[in-house]
C-alpha cells in the first residue's frame, strides 16, 4: 500500500516511523518547513515526496499537520485523491476538520473519517519522533456513518499494525466536547501555571506534584492557539467551570473555614477514586 502523510512533526514523524519499521508500505510525506521535509527525505524516513503528482497513487492519506495548513491542503488537493482512497485526519479537534472533510469525500468519491491519536509527548518535530509512539494507544475515530461496520474493519487493519490497541468510536461535536476537557483544559493550566512569579524559584523545592502538573506547559504555542480557538466554546465552559470551582477553594480559604475546605478536598480526593487513573 501507498501511504501519504502530511505533515512530519510528532504526530506524523512518528506514524512514518511506525510505518516503516512494522509495514512493507511506501511512505510518502510533506511539511511545510522544507528543512524538516529535506530531513525525512536525507535520512530515509520516507520514500519520497507526497505532492500533486503523488497524492492520486496513495490509497491512505493521513492529515498531521495544523488544523489550518490540513484542511487548506485537504481543500486544495481533494479533487486528486482516488475514488478508493481512505482519508485520515490527526488533529486535535474534529468539528471543522470533518465538516470539511465529509463534504469534500461526498463530492469527490474518497472515503474520510476523522481520526485522533491518543498518544503524544510535551516535545514537539520531528526529532522526537518514534516508531513506538503509538504502542497500547487509543485512536478516537470519527466516520460519517458510525454504523459502516466494514469501514470500521478496515480503519483497524489499517491503524492496528502502528501499534493502536483501542478504536472509539464518536461523533465529532462529542469528541470536542470531551477533549476540551481531557487535554485542553490541562495544557492550558499547565502553561498558566508556570507563568506564576513563584514558578522560577520551584528549585529544591519541588517534586512529583509540581513535575507533573506542568510536564505539558512547554507545548508547541502555535498549534496549541489554533485548537483552543477551534474549540472556544467548549473551552470556555470548562474553563468557566473550573473557575467558579477554584472560587470555592478560595472562599474557604479566605474564611479559614475548615469544614468548608475539608469537604471540598474529601469530594475532590474520591472523585478521583471514582472516575479512576487513565
Amino acid at each position: 500500500m501507498k501511504v501519504g502523510i502530511l505533515g512530519l512533526g510528532l504526530i506524523g514523524g512518528s506514524l512514518v516511523k511506525a510505518f516503516r519499521e512494522r509495514t512493507d508500505h511506501t511512505v510518502l510525506g510533506c511539511d511545510a518547513n522544507a528543512s524538516v521535509e529535506g530531513f525525512a527525505r536525507l535520512s530515509d524516513m520516507v520514500h519520497g515526496e507526497l505532492n500533486e503528482k503523488t497524492v492520486g497513487d496513495c490509497e491512505l492519506v493521513i492529515l498531521a499537520a495544523y488544523p489550518a495548513a490540513s484542511k487548506a491542503w485537504l481543500e486544495e488537493n481533494a479533487p486528486r485523491i482516488g475514488k478508493n482512497a481512505l482519508v485520515i485526519d490527526c488533529l486535535g479537534t474534529k468539528e471543522r476538520i470533518c465538516a470539511l472533510g465529509f463534504r469534500l469525500a461526498n463530492e469527490y468519491g474518497f472515503t474520510f473519517v476523522g481520526g485522533h491519536p491518543m498518544a503524544g509527548s510535551e516535545r514537539s518535530g520531528i526529532k522526537y519522533a518514534r516508531a513506538d509512539l503509538f504502542e497500547g494507544a487509543s485512536m478516537v475515530l470519527v466516520p460519517q456513518d458510525p454504523d459502516d461496520i466494514l469501514l470500521l474493519q478496515r480503519l483497524r487493519s489499517v491503524l492496528r499494525p502502528l501499534g493502536f490497541a483501542h478504536f472509539p468510536v464518536t461523533t465529532a461535536e462529542e469528541h470536542d466536547r470531551r477533549i476540551g476537557f481531557t487535554s485542553q483544559l490541562p495544557h492550558l493550566i499547565s502553561n498558566a501555571l508556570v507563568r506564576s512569579p513563584s514558578a522560577a524559584l520551584h528549585a529544591g523545592f519541588s517534586a512529583g506534584s509540581f513535575r507533573d502538573m506542568t510536564r505539558v506547559a512547554e507545548l508547541n504555542p502555535r498549534m496549541w492557539t489554533e485548537l483552543f480557538l477551534e474549540n472556544r466554546e467548549n473551552l470556555l465552559h470548562e474553563l468557566d467551570d473550573l473557575l467558579e470551582s477554584l472560587g470555592q477553594y478560595r472562599d474557604a480559604l479566605e474564611r479559614s473555614d475548615t469544614d468548608a475546605l475539608n469537604a471540598l478536598l474529601e469530594d475532590g480526593s474520591q472523585r478521583k477514586k471514582e472516575i479512576g487513573t487513565p
